[in-house]
Order: structure tokens, then C-alpha cells, then sequence
């Protein structure tokens, strides 16, 4: 329990020495950052085709601050029923802190950040990652992740998305991506069959469907419905290790509130 208190207090910190910094800047320029609240409760927690979560719905609170180009994130989830660890694992098991800057070179859309990810029932890692969308249809995105720390790994993930209008403001919003996964060595990733080799090959596949649907001037809430797959063989041993699945059908509803 210290572990997460720790943890939470560090998110906060960041986050609040950036809302802080961001605040002095827009003082000086007459300016001010944005910021975020938005809270979400989900069927499951899928992160990369993995199931982390089951038979129990999910919590995901996230802040964001942002300013110029450089935002600062924190999340985190709270299982109403633990699926890993012991008897004695937290609700509260995840929590991620990112740093963030994106700018653009016309016509493509680019960030690059860092992320810390401290859990409960594991070891915390450490991440790095850069993305490009190019500004067409359907928007096509590539995001390159690297792990540094515990389970080093490259992750490569392209993605298309697309919002419909369907009245006033209210927008359907269609999604899918395709990933692959490539570990360094056997102790990051590896499929039982193989246990001594590193994991590499393609990953996971997910196919979205949700809506946008703004309430009042501030507030948004978006319900989505989500098929996850394996996209290989090797894929589906590794994603169906330990008696969990590896293609599900998975949705919620989340609130947003920001300014």
C-alpha cells in the first residue's frame, strides 16, 4: 500500500510541478495551459493484446496538463477485482506518469515522450516512444515504443481512424491498428512453446467502434466497443498464457471534463 501511496504522491508532484511551470509561462505570455480530467469504466484492461484484467470491471482515472506543444499525464487503474498478484493486491495496481511534446512539420503530426509505468503485482519499467500522423484520410499513425528497463522491447503499432458526423456535434468514431512485438531476449518476452527464445513477430490486431457525444460546454463522454485479436501464431500462445485470452471483445464509457 506505501508502494502506491508513493507512487500516487510522485504522479501528483509531476503533474503539479508542470501545472505550475505551464501557469508561470501563461502568466508571462498572457497565456494558459489546458488540462484534462477524464474518467473511464471498462468491461476489461487490455494493454497490447494482454489481459490484465478479469470478470471485473475496470476504473481508468487520467490528468493531463498541456501547454505549447509539452503535456504531462498521469494514470491509472483500479481493478474492482484483482486478477494477478495475491489475495492481498491492491485495487489500485497501475500507475502511469508521461511526459509528452508534439509539434508539426505540415503535413505530418508528430510526438515523442516518456513514460513510467509503476504496478503493484510486478516490477515498474520504463519506456520511450515517438509517433507520426499524417494529416489525410483516415489519418494513419505510427508509433514506435521502445522499453528501457524491465521487459526491453520494441512495440511498432500503424493505425487508421476515422469520426463520422451523425447530429450536431455528435460524432461516430471508427478505429483499427495492427502491431508487432520484438523482444530482446527470452526474460522481456517469450511463448511457452519456445521459453528460451525472445518473442518477435507480429502481435496484435484491434478493431474500435464508439461515439463522441459532447453534454455540455466542458464535459464529453465517449461509450466504445472493442474487438482485440492475435495476429499470428505466436501471438495467440503468448496472449492466451495462463488461462487468458487471446481475442476479446471488451467496451465501456468514459467522462471528460476539460478547459
Amino acid at each position: 500500500m506505501r508502494k502506491i501511496a508513493k507512487k500516487m504522491l510522485a504522479g501528483i508532484a509531476v503533474t503539479g510541478a508542470c501545472l505550475t511551470m505551464f501557469s508561470g509561462f501563461a502568466g508571462a505570455e498572457e497565456e494558459k495551459p489546458t488540462a484534462n480530467l477524464t474518467v473511464g469504466a471498462y468491461s476489461h484492461y487490455i494493454s497490447r493484446g494482454f489481459e490484465l484484467s478479469k470478470d471485473s470491471i475496470v476504473i481508468q482515472p487520467s490528468m493531463t496538463v498541456a501547454y505549447k506543444g509539452f503535456s504531462a499525464n498521469v494514470w491509472g487503474n483500479l481493478d474492482t477485482d484483482p486478477y494477478f498478484g495475491t489475495d492481498e493486491s491492491n485495487n489500485w495496481n497501475e500507475t502511469d506518469m508521461t511526459l509528452k511534446y508534439g509539434w508539426e512539420i505540415d503535413p505530418v503530426i508528430f510526438s515523442a515522450g516518456y513514460t513510467y509505468y509503476a504496478y503493484d503485482a510486478s516490477d515498474d519499467t520504463q519506456e520511450v516512444f515517438v509517433t507520426g500522423t499524417l494529416k489525410t484520410f483516415l489519418k494513419p499513425t505510427l508509433s514506435i515504443t521502445r522499453d528501457i528497463d524491465h521487459s526491453t522491447a520494441w512495440y511498432i503499432s500503424l493505425g487508421i481512424s476515422h469520426s463520422i458526423p451523425v447530429k450536431d456535434d455528435i460524432t461516430l468514431d471508427l478505429g483499427a491498428s495492427a502491431a508487432y512485438l520484438s523482444a530482446d531476449d527470452a526474460s522481456s518476452y517469450s511463448i511457452p512453446s519456445e521459453p528460451d527464445d525472445a518473442y518477435s513477430n507480429f502481435h496484435d490486431g484491434v478493431v474500435s467502434v464508439g461515439f463522441t457525444i459532447p453534454v455540455v460546454k466542458y464535459i464529453t463522454v465517449n461509450p466504445k466497443i472493442s474487438y482485440t485479436f492475435a495476429l499470428s501464431d505466436d501471438a495467440e500462445e503468448i496472449l492466451s498464457k495462463d488461462g487468458k485470452d487471446d481475442s476479446i471483445i471488451f467496451g465501456g464509457v468514459s467522462v471528460s471534463l476539460a478547459f
